[in-house]
């Protein structure tokens, strides 16, 4: 019991004097010892690693997961080191009410079939976003989590008895030079030499740990280049899926010419723009086929047969095309990227399309898929 209170007072005594010297450097009353340049340097470099460190862990946290619900319970999960359980992405369950409303409007019908083609797409992209978020928390986020929460706790950790030492050693040179005796200037001279000691094995210790926080940037940097290939896998996954979409949703274009209950979905494309591009507001400078009184507008009672169509009289347009076009049905004209046609619009036409020629061939082309030529 006795040691004990003894080990306590020293323990007191030793914080009252690093308190004391601490005060008095901050008052600009005692003298204070200071790291050389390259440590200093050291130390600064460790400080912006950290805080960067930890704001790109924070924001790929949230680019990730964007519900901060989510990431609380997630978080809780990891503290608790349980499994997360498996949650479904917005794709996912986008693609599932898709699904339903198309069981529900009839499968069969021509917007029950579309939500069904682009459910079964967004089901593949919400798989895809989960393999991404799975890849990157383990090959970036993990790495980052584990240096904030085991290297630079150490570090931090060396860091604080580097600072104690530092205090003991500037307090022993205060007594030194407070000593009037020689007995009491012996006794102070060398405490001070065993607090030099400590102090430059544990600045030691410290510079050696600041110092691998080189071998941390090379980690992070591998660390990064795997997130960023992780990334591209999961944007080509998407591309592609969404190339695959648009080529489905193409084959089904003609079916809605002419009907009065949907509009005509983006015609296929190798990479096409949507509809309502910068293309879209020179479609009323077509030419149009005048309307005849008392004869019948073939495009608003039935599906186009373009070689029934005549261009105006008042003349045409010339159109260059930017994608490749794959003809759905005998009423469309194929495409290939680059060659130039002619083409004109009809009365009561959707918008979407136009009639293009080339030579003797003759077909509905979507308007999304020409640059028009004045």
């Amino acid at each position: 019991m006795d040691f004990n209170v003894k080990k306590l007072a020293s323990d007191a005594g030793v914080f009252f004097s690093r308190a004391m010297q601490f005060t008095e450097e901050k008052l600009g009353q005692a003298e204070k010892t200071e790291l050389d340049a390259h440590f200093e340097n050291l130390l600064a470099r460790a400080d912006s690693t950290k805080n960067w460190t930890e704001k790109i862990l924070r924001q790929t946290e949230v680019l990730l997961q964007p519900n901060p619900s989510a990431r609380v319970e997630e978080f809780l999960y990891e503290k608790l080191d349980r499994k997360v359980p498996s949650r479904v992405t917005n794709g996912e369950l986008l693609a599932q009410y898709m699904t339903e409303a198309a069981n529900d409007f009839g499968p069969g019908t021509p917007y029950g079939k579309t939500l069904i083609k682009v459910g079964e797409t967004q089901r593949r992209l919400g798989a895809a976003e989960r393999d991404f978020i799975h890849s990157a928390s383990i090959n970036f986020l993990t790495p980052l989590r584990n240096f904030l929460e085991g290297d630079w706790r150490t570090i931090s950790k060396e860091r604080r008895i580097l600072q104690n030492c530092r205090l003991d050693l500037d307090a022993c040179k205060a007594r030194l030079k407070k000593a009037k005796a020689a007995e009491a200037k012996a006794a102070a001279e060398h405490e001070l030499r065993l607090t030099q000691t400590e102090f430059d094995r544990q600045a030691e210790v410290t510079r050696l740990l600041l110092e691998g926080i080189s071998s941390t940037h090379v980690n992070h940097l591998r660390c990064l280049h795997e997130f960023v290939e992780s990334q591209t896998n999961y944007y080509a996954q998407c591309y592609q899926y969404m190339l695959d979409l648009q080529k489905q949703l193409g084959r089904f274009s003609g079916t809605f010419v002419g009907n009065t209950e949907s509009s005509s979905p983006p015609p296929a494309a190798t990479s096409p723009p949507a509809v309502g591009a910068a293309t879209l507001p020179a479609v009323p400078t077509i030419p149009v086929v005048p309307t005849i009184v008392g004869v019948p507008n073939t495009v608003a009672e039935s599906v186009l047969n373009p070689n029934e169509v005549k261009p105006p009289a008042s003349g045409t347009r010339k159109a260059r095309v930017l994608y490749d076009y794959e003809a759905a049905d005998s009423s469309e004209l194929a495409l290939l990227a680059d060659e130039m046609i002619t083409v004109y619009s009809l009365p009561g036409m959707d918008p979407d399309w136009l009639i293009g020629e080339r030579g003797n061939q003759k077909g509905k082309v979507p308007v999304t898929y020409l640059e028009l030529l004045s």
